[in-house]
């Protein structure tokens, strides 16, 4: 079985993630491939696109929003999506369990004892009014029927996994801030949630392993396991399998990939990137050896934003007074940071509508 190394690795996901060349894909087809952007942090996918986009207009996916295409919802590791509608509809019911799972397990001591499906109800029929409501909001119109239960996990269990909700905007548009104001899925989009097959079968399942793959691969199902949060999966692993290819990593574990997915040269140049703050390149993966070097893994899930030279992370950035202010992580060639000084500038303007090209990058640690 071949052995894929390291770098034929990265610039697999480069090329999955739209990072080896920005693509000329419309903006809701770009979030359809990409499976949706982490969106916990509001602005962040709007630099999560302009990194993988030519001519990336912010402005088109605010109108994505306003125009119900793309939702802001609870799915993939319990955590804040941007998905298209019809990805929402369609994964949600086959997250319900994963995401009741985490929530309860996050509160369960607050929440021992109840009957989770008696507070859905009840939540259902305070949300039944279709006005929008923050989780808060939400807790306090139960709080009389479960006094005991502190407001946060509460509203956390109904929001996060009981109800199947959408955080409208403003939240989520380009340089808008908003609270958050929750009103049902099914309600915001006009059409109702997918249903689970009744024979048992498991074609959401079988479409992630694919679509997965298409925007991740080659990985292990433990790298698909980690990037969505669902157990469950090895039936549909096995239900697709024959369509798939296999590969090994250096460690040995087998990696599966469709036929057909784009696996560059190893020698393929990549150029420097900008990520946003919890950017599914690399928390798409259990093993993300293949982007993030495992002293700075840690960066991953702490809300850092990062920048990839030759493909890997290799220093932190963030923004203050309109000017990109780049930490690097290692020794930076004259040539590299050239090529960060390039592109900083560019995300610098992109950021501010061309009123900074400002570029700060620290000295390397020595």
């Amino acid at each position: 079985m071949t052995v894929l190394d390291t770098r034929a690795l990265n610039r697999a996901t480069l090329a999955r993630q739209l990072l080896l060349d920005r693509a000329d894909l419309p903006v809701l087809d770009a979030v359809a491939h990409l499976c949706g952007l982490q969106a916990q942090e509001p602005q962040e996918p709007f630099a999560g696109l302009w990194s993988r986009l030519r001519a990336f207009d912010p402005s088109t996916l605010s109108d994505l929003l306003t125009g119900r295409d793309v939702v802001r919802v609870h799915l993939m590791r319990r955590t804040v999506h941007l998905v298209t509608a019809d990805d929402a509809l369609a994964w949600r019911a086959r997250h319900d369990s994963m995401l009741r799972q985490k929530t309860f397990g996050a509160y369960r001591r607050e929440l021992d004892g109840m009957d989770l499906d008696e507070l859905a109800a009840a939540g259902w029929a305070v949300m039944a009014d279709g006005e929008p409501r923050s989780m808060t909001e939400l807790a306090r119109a139960l709080a009389e029927r479960w006094p005991a239960v502190p407001p946060r996990p509460l509203g956390e269990i109904l929001i996060a996994a009981l109800i199947p909700v959408v955080q409208l905007p403003p939240r989520g548009l380009w340089r808008t801030k908003g609270g958050v104001r929750n009103v049902p899925l099914s309600s915001w989009l006009g059409r109702e949630i997918d249903a689970p097959p009744s024979d048992g079968s498991d074609p959401v399942g079988q479409a992630l392993v694919r679509r997965y793959l298409a925007a991740f691969g080659p990985a292990a199902t433990a790298d698909l396991r980690a990037w969505c949060g669902l157990t469950g999966l090895p039936g549909a692993v096995a239900a697709v399998r024959e369509e798939l290819i296999s590969f090994r990593d250096e460690r040995g574990r087998e990696l599966l990939d469709l036929p057909d997915a784009p696996r560059p040269d190893p020698g393929t140049p990549a150029p420097v990137r900008f990520l946003p703050a919890f950017d599914n390149a690399i928390l798409g993966y259990h093993d993300r050896g293949r982007i993030i070097d495992d002293a700075h893994r840690g960066l991953s899930v702490a809300g850092e934003r990062v920048v990839l030279v030759d493909g890997r992370v290799a220093a932190t950035w963030t923004v203050k007074d309109a000017t990109v202010i780049v930490t690097p992580l290692r020794d930076l060639s004259r040539t590299d940071r050239t090529a960060v000084a390039e592109e900083g500038e560019a995300l610098a303007a992109f950021l501010s509508d061309n009123e900074s090209h400002r570029i700060q990058i620290a000295a390397s640690p020595s």
